[in-house]
């Protein structure tokens, strides 16, 4: 990461939850990270002090000129979907993109970056409740209803607040590997990992207290049986379930078919392992459930667009790097 420097952005009417998320994440000293870890301010949109929801004033550190010293920008909601965007907020957002500078919103935050144009012609999520408007005011924007998250590299969006946690988390693992996003998500006591394409909303997340006793060691029990073959049948026979009724009771638990769960799952075992171990890709495919190593890198370059071994290069000269500063330092 060439540039730590996170900048989150306050304004009048700041929604609370989506800039303490970006405070807990971003914000917090983390000395167990070492000397290379997030440095963090808050740059306010208007002059003075700011109100947040709930009765909350911000003290800032400083105007929009701190997003020309930003690697990362955090749009941490907004005040209203049909609030306008002022011309210099996406002035500002589109120079600091122009320069390299990564451009994350949550929530409701989407409204900004599509104001300042940023999300022309890539897709993008925000909260279920606000894509209808956010599809029929921007049409240039690819509206993606039903995931957590999306990472179009220099500018990321997210789902409802909640969502903003875990695209957080994503930034985390991202610029310093799953040990450091496990470590975060410890302290924040939640999961680690949910990966961007789950659904946001799923209608019924534990159908009945009866159903739910029997997916939960499902759950438990393909975690730890990821290489071995799984098929309908054999997961609805675990759970005592029909096949019919196991298919719409898991659906409703996870938004997904056991396929996709299945998939989901062993290509995140892959991640962890090529960042943690030496084992090579055919180890990795056999440990993990893949079969070969073939099938693994046909998977993981349709869900992350490179190749095991390019992903495994990226994380062992980020890890270099990182070392490397944190010696001479």
């Amino acid at each position: 990461m060439q540039n730590p420097f996170v900048v989150a952005l306050a304004y009048d009417g700041l929604c609370t939850f989506e800039f303490g998320v970006a405070v807990e994440v971003f914000g917090l000293p983390r000395p167990e990270m070492g000397d290379n870890w997030y440095r963090f301010a808050v740059a306010g949109l208007e002059t003075g002090e700011l109100r947040a929801t709930g009765g909350i004033r911000i003290a800032v550190d400083g105007g929009l000129a701190l997003l020309e010293q930003a690697g990362t920008i955090i749009v941490p909601g907004w005040r209203g979907a049909d609030e306008p965007v002022p011309p210099a907020l996406c002035e500002a957002l589109r120079t600091a993109h122009a320069r390299g500078a990564r451009i994350m919103s949550i929530c409701s935050g989407v409204f900004v970056l599509a104001a300042a144009g940023l999300l022309d012609g890539l897709p993008a999520s925000t909260h279920w409740r606000y894509t209808e408007k956010l599809q029929q005011r921007y049409p240039k924007i690819q509206v993606m209803p039903d995931v957590l998250y999306i990472d179009n590299g220099s500018v990321l969006t997210s789902a409802g607040s909640a969502a903003g946690i875990d695209l957080s988390l994503h930034l985390v693992r991202r610029d310093y590997g799953a040990g450091a996003a496990n470590s975060v998500a410890r302290r924040l006591v939640i999961p680690p990992h949910r990966v961007g394409g789950q659904a946001q909303f799923i209608e019924q997340p534990v159908p009945v207290a009866y159903e739910s006793t029997r997916l939960s060691p499902l759950f438990d029990y393909l975690q730890a049986h990821l290489a071995d073959e799984h098929s309908v049948e054999s997961l609805a026979a675990f759970t005592g379930m029909s096949p019919r009724t196991f298919l719409r009771r898991f659906s409703a638990a996870t938004g997904t078919t056991p396929a996709r769960w299945l998939l989901t799952m062993r290509l995140t075992r892959c991640r962890d392992l090529l960042e943690s171990s030496t084992l090579s890709v055919e180890d990795i495919a056999e440990r993990v459930g893949f079969g070969s190593a073939a099938t693994l890198r046909h998977h993981f370059r349709a869900r992350l667009s490179k190749t095991p071994a390019a992903y495994r290069k990226a994380f062992t000269s980020r890890n270099e790097k990182l070392i490397t500063s944190s010696e001479t330092t």
